[in-house]
């Protein structure tokens, strides 16, 4: 049975979850920039892997120079904010109705989003640093909730736009 939604339920959907995650990415950039030296503790401790069941067949993955480590971080960091400008501008373009360049542009940000959080997180630090290891410095569970809504957001996004009477409808 087809359903109706009104024409602009979807876009305005679209917008709101892309705004939803670009305003949560503007925070932790801004949290990590203003409280730079709390998750720099998390990053070093990741990367060191001091916290972790020192497997030496594992070990020799750690990372332990700061300058290193520091140099990581604000990679994050940056990688955040450009995430969140970019999911900024898409929910602009949504706004503006610009329905097909405000899809490509939030899906680039959430990719970018998604990159960070599932191969840089979860991945990267919780495999190849074994960060599953760490009962003090494990961020698998946050990276897992923001990997998965930003995927459930690039879906939404992705959904066809109403052109017709028919949500979803498209002509063949």
């Amino acid at each position: 049975m087809p359903t109706t939604t009104p024409r602009g339920a979807l876009p305005l959907t679209a917008t709101l979850l892309t705004a939803s995650v670009a305003l949560y990415m503007a925070l932790v950039a801004l949290g990590n920039i203003t409280d730079f030296g709390t998750n720099q503790d998390f990053v070093r401790h990741v990367l060191a892997m001091d916290t972790t069941f020192k497997d030496d067949d594992l070990m020799w993955r750690a990372i332990t120079n700061e300058g290193v480590q520091d140099a990581a971080y604000v990679a994050i960091i940056v990688w955040e904010t450009a995430a969140a400008l970019v999911l900024a501008y898409g929910t602009w373009l949504w706004t503006r109705s610009d329905h097909a360049h405000a899809r490509r542009v939030s899906t680039y940000g959430l990719l970018m989003v998604m990159l960070l959080f599932g191969a840089g997180f979860m991945a990267i630090g919780g495999e190849w640093f074994a960060m599953w290891q760490s009962e003090d410095w494990n961020g698998l569970d946050a990276a897992l909730r923001v990997f998965v809504l930003s995927g459930v957001v690039l879906l939404v996004n992705h959904l066809p736009v109403q052109q017709g009477g028919r949500s979803g409808h498209r002509p063949d």
